[in-house]
C-alpha cells in the first residue's frame, strides 16, 4: 500500500506531505492514522526543530473524505469526526514550530488543519474555506474556535455562515495566512522561514510557543506568569550558556537542544 503521508528531513526541518493527490489529500482514516504515528515520532526528536505540513499535487487538503463517510452510520460518522479533531489537536500540540504550506485548496478539515499550525503560507490563487454549513453541518475540528481567535469573531462568522471560499491573497489581507505567494514558491517560502527559526535555540522555540499559545487563552496577568514559568524553564539549559558565550565571543551559537 502506498504511503498516504510522506516525510522528508533536512537541515533540522521535517516536511510532512499529505499524499493522496487522487483524492485531493482528503483525510481518510488511513491517512489520519499514518499522520498520528508520524506526529508522535516527531514530538520526541531533538534534531527536528521546525515542521512544515503541505500537500502533494495541486491540493493542500480537501478536508474529510466524504466518499469514505458516505457509507457510515451516525455513530461511525461521530467517530470519524472525533478522529479528525484528535489529530488536528495533535498538530497544534506539536512542541516545535509548525508551518502550513498551503499549496492548493484547503477546505473544511483541511483549513482546520492549517489553522492548528503556528504559521500559514498560501498560494495566492489557492482556495480556502470552512464550507461545512453548505453541507448541513458546522466546522467540527476547531474551525469555529481557531478562526475567530485569528481574524476576529465578525469576519470568522461571515466566512462560516456564508460557507465562503476565498483566495490565498484575500486570506492574507484578513490575517488568516501570514504570507500569500506564487504557487510555485509556497514550499520555498516555508523553508526559508523555517531556516530562520532553526538558527535559534530549540528549547527556546518550544518555550516561546508554550508562552504564546497558553498566554493568549487567558488574562494578561496569568499570561505574564506563564511567560515567567516558560522563561525560568530555560535558566539551567546548556543552550542558554552557549548563547551567552557565543554573544561574548562574537560567533554563531552551536545549540544542542539541552
Amino acid at each position: 500500500m502506498d504511503e498516504m503521508v510522506r516525510w522528508e528531513h533536512r537541515e533540522k526541518i521535517t516536511i510532512i506531505i499529505l499524499n493522496r493527490p487522487e483524492a485531493a489529500n482528503a483525510l481518510s482514516k488511513q491517512l489520519l492514522s499514518e499522520l498520528k504515528q508520524l506526529l508522535q515520532t516527531i514530538k520526541g526528536q531533538n534534531d527536528i526543530q521546525t515542521v512544515i505540513i503541505t500537500g502533494s499535487g495541486p491540493f493542500f487538503c480537501a478536508g474529510a473524505d466524504l466518499k469514505e463517510r458516505k457509507g457510515m452510520d451516525e455513530e461511525e460518522v461521530k467517530q470519524a469526526v472525533q478522529q479528525i479533531r484528535s489529530i488536528i489537536n495533535e498538530v497544534e500540540n506539536v512542541p516545535q514550530p509548525t508551518i502550513a504550506a498551503i499549496n492548493g485548496a484547503a477546505m473544511g478539515g483541511g483549513l482546520e488543519l492549517a489553522l492548528a499550525c503556528d504559521i500559514r503560507i498560501a498560494a495566492q490563487d489557492a482556495k480556502l474555506g470552512l464550507t461545512e454549513t453548505s453541507l448541513g453541518i458546522i466546522p467540527g475540528a476547531g474551525g469555529t474556535q481557531r478562526l475567530p481567535r485569528l481574524i476576529g469573531k465578525g469576519r470568522a462568522k461571515e466566512l462560516i455562515f456564508a460557507a465562503r471560499k476565498i483566495s490565498g491573497a484575500e486570506a492574507e489581507t484578513l490575517g488568516l495566512v501570514e504570507y500569500a505567494v506564487e504557487a510555485e514558491r509556497v514550499l520555498e517560502k516555508a523553508f526559508e522561514l523555517a531556516k530562520e527559526f532553526v538558527e535559534n535555540a530549540p528549547l527556546s522555540l518550544r518555550q516561546a510557543k508554550i508562552a504564546v499559545n497558553k498566554g493568549m487563552e487567558t488574562d494578561i496577568m496569568t499570561g505574564l506568569k506563564i511567560e515567567e514559568l516558560a522563561y525560568n524553564a530555560l535558566l539551567n539549559s546548556s543552550d542558554r550558556i552557549e548563547g551567552l558565550k557565543a554573544f561574548q565571543e562574537k560567533r554563531q551559537p552551536r545549540y544542542t537542544g539541552r
